[in-house]
This record gives structure tokens, C-alpha cells and sequence, in this order.
């Protein structure tokens, strides 16, 4: 059996690809259809990325004490019950991977059909098609293609951000902080966008479903989270800027608002004109294929460790002679396509939010107990100013889901309810 394990490099780039992805290139006109101020806007982006390495530090830990493949699944199975652990591994095989994988690849082919007339769906589902047959036969390719595209993908983004940056400014918006920038943080309009900028974080914790893959993971899986996180959130606030500096605002939002979240391509016509424009359509594409690519590489390793653990749920558990998890894959597959033809962007969007933000807040919280249990032994991570990092985590993400939960109560309860039945499906299967 090939027993090739996956390097540094390849799961930073797994956390950096899993981050850069529908998010940031969609997010933007949401957020300005309530929200005017431009240094508002980019205390969302500053706020996301402080709080995403916050749990990065946390999952470090986490991570180096049960240094197995299965991200959440794995570690509430061990610090609460597997029951729990199933429910989050239940969300994760059924819609947290798949429905991001088809917002990005609806993404992309959104941005492939500026350029030439095709269908955005069947744009993205021979994307998504064509790269799970690769992660489903090849560790090796798939490593490969995963590191490839995220290289192209940071500097892609970095060459963008100096052009727009040496553009000249053709935006509206103000980046001066006045009283109306803290006045927007108490607003249900600032909650709910940061809903849309924690989507576009999520993924800092991608590096933990597949650790048991990654080489020395008690170095190499806590630097890939620190590093990956970083890195995306220097990015995410330039290219922001970058968007505010050569647009106006206005031109966002009336976008979104006709349910068209190319914003990549606004900003774009500004710098480059009208053919660049285009051009940069087709480097955006290129930029999603890495984000797809990624979950579909992370998401079948929470199934396949389902699967292992599971007997009712063997079938998902069967791998190649590569060591890639076979009809996990194609399992993640068919969910995917389903939500490529079926979902909208922003239900999808505030439905997997608060999903996730449940299980990271409990993952999280986990970390008291590991402490408290001495579950950790001498060689594992320890999170710096504990606990005042994890506390700090909590209470972010505890303030999210209520403004999410009492903001958005229908896609909130949709969540609840996946959690839920994921719950029922284990009683019934165990039994």
C-alpha cells in the first residue's frame, strides 16, 4: 500500500486554497448593500481574521493531541461521545463540504461565462467531476494539483492587488474611521456580514481532516494552520481594499442584488478596462479551481473516518491501493452536483455558517476539557495565552450565532435541524 504522506507545504496550501475561495470574490456586495463605510468593511475582514487565528491556535492543540484524519468528527468523538462527533461528521459529509464545493465551482463558472457562453452549472460540474476523479485515484496528483493552483492562486491575487493598488483610486467608499465605523459594529447588518466573512474564512481548520495524512503532524499540522491562516488574512484585507479603491460601492450592490456575486470582475473593468476585464474573469476561474479542489480533497476524509469507525457506514471506508478514500469521494460528489443544479448562493452561505459555528464553538470549547482531563501529552502544541485565546473565540462565535440565530431563523433552523438528524441516523444506525 502507498504510504506517501502529504508535507508542509501541500497542507498549507490545503488550508490557503480551502480560505481563498467563493468568499472573498462574492462577499463584498453583500455587505455594502447595508453597510457604506469603507473602513467598516475592512474591520469585518481585520475582525474575521483575528478570530479565525484564534481557533487556529486552539485547533493546533486540538489537533496535536488526537492527530488523526476527521477534523471535528474525530476530535468530539474523543472529548465528548462519538454521538457527537457523528452529528458534526454527518453535517460535514452531507452539505458542509458539498455545498461549498458547488458555491465555488458555481463561482467559477459564473466567472468563465463573462468570457465565453456556457452554462455556469455545467461549467462547474465537469470542474467538480474532473477533480474528484483525481483525489479519488492519487494521493501524489492530487497533492500536486493542490499545490500547483494555490501557488498560481497567491500570486494571481498578489499581482492583482499591486495593479489595483497602482491603478488610482476610481471608488467611493471612505476608509477613515469615524464614530459611524464603531456605530456599524453594533448593528444586526455588521452580525450578519460577518456571517458572509467567516464563510470566507472558514477552512483555516482545513489542515485537521486530513492529519493523519500530513508527515510529523505534531510540527507540520499546527504550522500549515498558523501559517495558511496568516497569510489569507493579510490577503483578504488588501484585496478588499483593492475592491473598494477602484469601484464604487453602489456598483457592488446593485450587482448582488440582481443575485450576480461576480465582484472580481467589477473591480477588474475598473483597473484593466473592459478586454482585462474579461482576461481577469478567466484568472479568477483559474483561482477557484485550487478552492475546489481543496475540499474536494478534505471533505471524503470525514466520511472515510466515519466509515472506519462506523459499521453502517463501511461502504464509505473503502479506499484505492493509492490509500485515497474511493466512495467517499464519489459520495461527496453526488451531493455536490445535486447543490450545483438546486441551491442559491446565500441561503447556502448563513445555512452552512451557522452549521460550522456550532461545531467549531463546541471543538473549541473541547479544548477546556482536554486541559482539565490532561488529555494531551508532552509532545502536543500548547495554545499561547491560555485560556484567554479560547475564551475570546467563544465569545465571538457565541455572538454570531445569536444575531445569526434571531437575523436568518429559517436557514438557523435548517441548520439545527441537519444537526439533528444527524443525531437520528446514528441511534438508528448503531442500532
Amino acid at each position: 500500500m502507498n504510504t506517501k504522506k502529504i508535507g508542509f507545504y501541500t497542507a498549507t496550501s490545503i488550508v490557503i486554497a480551502n480560505m481563498i475561495g467563493t468568499g472573498v470574490f462574492t462577499s463584498l456586495g453583500y455587505q455594502v448593500i447595508d453597510i457604506k463605510n469603507g473602513s467598516s468593511i475592512l474591520l469585518l475582514w481585520i475582525i474575521g481574521g483575528v478570530v479565525s487565528f484564534l481557533g487556529a491556535l486552539c485547533y493546533a492543540e486540538i489537533g496535536t493531541t488526537f492527530p488523526k484524519s476527521g477534523g471535528e468528527y474525530n476530535y468530539l468523538s474523543k472529548i465528548y461521545h462519538p454521538a457527537v462527533g457523528f452529528m458534526s461528521g454527518f453535517v460535514s459529509s452531507t452539505v458542509a463540504f458539498a455545498a461549498p464545493v458547488a458555491a465555488a465551482a458555481l463561482a467559477l463558472g459564473q466567472y468563465f461565462s463573462n468570457v465565453f457562453a456556457v452554462d455556469p452549472k455545467i461549467t462547474a460540474s465537469i470542474v467538480v467531476v474532473i477533480l474528484s476523479f483525481i483525489h479519488a485515484f492519487t494521493l501524489n496528483w492530487g497533492s500536486k494539483v493542490q499545490s500547483v493552483f494555490t501557488t498560481i492562486k497567491v500570486l494571481l491575487i498578489v499581482l492583482f492587488i499591486c495593479f489595483g493598488l497602482g491603478s488610482g483610486k476610481t471608488g467611493d467608499a471612505s476608509f477613515a474611521v469615524t464614530s459611524g465605523t464603531l456605530g456599524d459594529i453594533t448593528t444586526a447588518a455588521f452580525a450578519i456580514a460577518l456571517f458572509f466573512v467567516s464563510y470566507s474564512y472558514s477552512g483555516w481548520n482545513a489542515a485537521s481532516y486530513i492529519a493523519g495524512e500530513i508527515e510529523n503532524p505534531q510540527k507540520n499540522l499546527p504550522k500549515s494552520l498558523l501559517y495558511g491562516t496568516a497569510i489569507v488574512t493579510v490577503l483578504y484585507v488588501l484585496l478588499n481594499y483593492v475592491f473598494l479603491y477602484t469601484a464604487p460601492i453602489h456598483e457592488y450592490a446593485e450587482l448582488a442584488l440582481k443575485g450576480n456575486s461576480d465582484i472580481g470582475f467589477v473591480s477588474a473593468n475598473h483597473i484593466f478596462g473592459a478586454t482585462g476585464g474579461k482576461i481577469i474573469s478567466i484568472i479568477i476561474s483559474i483561482l477557484l479551481v485550487s478552492s475546489v479542489s481543496s475540499m474536494v480533497m478534505a471533505g471524503p476524509r470525514v466520511s472515510q473516518a466515519m466509515g472506519t469507525d462506523l459499521k453502517f457506514l463501511s461502504f464509505l471506508s473503502k479506499t484505492t491501493k493509492n490509500n485515497t478514500p474511493l466512495n467517499a469521494t464519489f459520495f461527496q460528489l453526488a451531493i455536490s452536483l445535486f447543490f450545483i443544479f438546486t441551491a442559491t448562493f446565500s441561503q447556502v452561505i448563513t445555512y452552512i455558517g451557522f452549521t460550522l459555528l456550532l461545531f467549531t464553538f463546541l471543538t473549541v470549547f473541547g479544548l477546556f476539557i482536554i486541559r482539565i482531563k490532561k488529555m494531551n501529552t508532552l509532545g502536543t502544541f500548547r495554545t499561547p495565552l491560555y485560556p484567554l485565546t479560547p475564551i475570546l473565540f467563544l465569545i465571538f462565535n457565541t455572538w454570531l450565532l445569536y444575531f445569526g440565530f434571531t437575523q436568518k431563523p429559517m436557514e438557523s433552523m435548517i441548520g439545527i435541524g441537519t444537526v439533528l438528524l444527524g443525531l437520528v441516523v446514528y441511534f438508528i444506525g448503531k442500532k
